[in-house]
């Protein structure tokens, strides 16, 4: 993918590709070799302005175009997604760093939701309910909202954009979006696609930037109506408060702290699979990543070889490369926080098994590699197993039984993915029951969500909100209850007519 000249990138307002006001710019880069992806508008508030005011300006008319017209629409952005998967699946290999077959579920997590949220456009169903009086008609419908500010983070830099769009698009709303820094190039296809789907301008805006200043413009906005965001807990926080003042919908959806359990009489070989797959996926970059695997004290030592012998058989390098197993975390200061909890662990006597070293051999020195890291003997109260780390790194906790692992598993203030690895049917509906999660797995990993059910968590991983699924539409719909009287006549509800 190499270039002999760095393309230069532009926001989209009101259906024009514009630079900055201020005409800064900003350079990405890939993790996995520091090639240069291209230059992008270092935008300001002045620029949110302008795309919330073509957002605005465009819901007027978007609102009105017939739900099943807007889902129509949406169908050709997912057949369009398809045709574009490859090279989309490329440049995600270097901008984002993830692996091929990684990189490709990635797009195609983002043509699911498209061909399922275009059907809702065609269904947006309401309800009708019969009235208390004579000669009346009740019913409520699903009605748009306004302007939308989506803010998405880097790791899932297709998927996570048409979570949020697609859903607010075919519900009748506009958009501005602000893509991570780290992954801007994308965001700027995927909105170039859907403007070639019909999407009409204004519809959809995109403005590069920090979280500082576009992010904070976009949130405090008075005619944005509904933020989502996609990060960490300290910036739901923030943009949960910095909203307030204006009461907007504000959906979260933040991090995670995710367990395995694996019980004694698991399939070890599917356990250790489901393990290596949800512990370095992504090299352990997704809020869903599990970062605690909590291990019966009867398979423990067995688990334990078993994972360590499978983690350093994983093979680092660029995400192109067909044989590469774990590519690049995000960026250097990623790679410094990830190795910093690796010096937390031993400096609370976990005992390292494997990996927590900066790969630095040969071409892995031109990015950030990170060794996929395993800690056994760990206290479920240490840091490295109550805190986020955002990278390739578990930590195994011995439990004596079903009791103790759930306890384990529930022991900290995220509630996003849980797993269970066990052939006892009971043990699993128990876990299914008492597991503190917006998701719980059984007999597989915490990762790989399906679109067509809700996606999020409970504690502190949100504020309630799901995304993806029917549940996306009561974030970017406002219910509108209806009554019609054809009594013709005055009909006065809840009034106590007795003599």
């Amino acid at each position: 993918m190499a270039t002999t000249q760095t393309k230069s990138f532009h926001n989209l307002i009101g259906g024009e590709w514009v630079d900055a006001a201020s005409g800064e710019t900003f350079e990405s880069t890939s993790p996995a070799d520091g090639e240069t992806i291209g230059v992008f508008p270092r935008s300001g508030a002045e620029d949110v302005d302008r795309a919330v005011e073509a957002a605005k300006a465009a819901f007027e008319e978007w609102r009105l175009v017939p739900a099943p017209k807007r889902g129509e629409i949406l169908f050709r952005l997912a057949r369009i997604l398809e045709r574009e998967k490859p090279a989309l699946t490329e440049l995600m290999t270097h901008e984002m760093g993830k692996v091929r077959a990684e990189a490709g579920g990635d797009v195609q997590e983002a043509i699911d939701i498209t061909y399922y949220m275009a059907g809702e456009g065609r269904r947006l169903f309401g309800q009708t309910t019969p009235s208390e009086l004579p000669n009346k008609w009740n019913m409520s419908v699903r009605a748009p909202i306004g302007v939308v500010g989506a803010i998405t983070p880097w790791n899932f830099p297709v998927a996570i954009p048409s979570w949020k769009l697609i859903p607010a698009l075919v519900c009748g709303n506009t958009v501005v979006l602000k893509p991570a820094m780290d992954t801007p190039a994308l965001a700027v296809r995927f909105v170039e696609l859907a403007a070639e789907a019909g999407v009409p301008a204004g519809v959809v805006n995109l403005v590069h930037g920090g979280g500082g200043t576009v992010g904070e413009r976009l949130v405090r906005h008075p005619d944005v109506r509904v933020i989502s965001v996609t990060g960490s807990r300290e910036t739901g926080v923030a943009v949960l408060r910095a909203g307030a003042d204006t009461l907007k919908h504000v959906h979260l959806e933040l991090g995670g702290k995710n367990a395995i359990i694996v019980m004694d009489d698991a399939d070890l070989d599917l356990a250790v699979d489901g393990i290596v797959w949800s512990a370095f996926g992504t090299s352990g970059q997704r809020c869903t990543a599990a970062s605690r695997v909590i291990v019966h004290e009867k398979v423990y030592d067995t688990l334990e070889k078993r994972l360590v012998d499978a983690a350093e058989r994983l093979r680092l390098g660029p995400g192109w490369e067909e044989d590469t197993d774990v590519g690049p975390v995000i960026n250097r200061a990623a790679l410094e926080k990830i190795h910093s909890y690796t010096q937390i662990g031993k400096d609370e006597g976990a005992k390292l098994l494997t990996g927590g070293e900066v790969a630095t051999e040969g071409d892995l020195a031109r990015g950030f590699y990170y060794r996929p890291t395993i800690f056994g003997d760990v206290d479920p109260q240490m840091r490295i197993a109550q805190e986020e780390i955002f990278g390739p790194t578990t930590a195994l906790i011995r439990v004596r039984d079903l009791d103790e692992a759930i306890r384990v598993a529930n022991g900290i203030s995220y509630g996003l993915s849980s797993s269970i690895f066990t052939r006892d049917v009971n043990a699993a509906f128990r876990a299914m029951r008492d597991l503190e999660a917006g998701i719980t797995y059984v007999n597989a990993g915490t990762i790989g969500a399906e679109v067509h059910l809700p996606f999020g968590g409970t504690k502190d991983t949100g504020n309630g909100h799901r995304e993806a699924g029917q549940a996306a539409l009561d974030l970017f719909t406002e219910w509108k209850s209806i009554y019609v009287d054809y009594s013709g006549r005055l009909q006065r509800a809840q009034i106590d007519t007795a003599d």
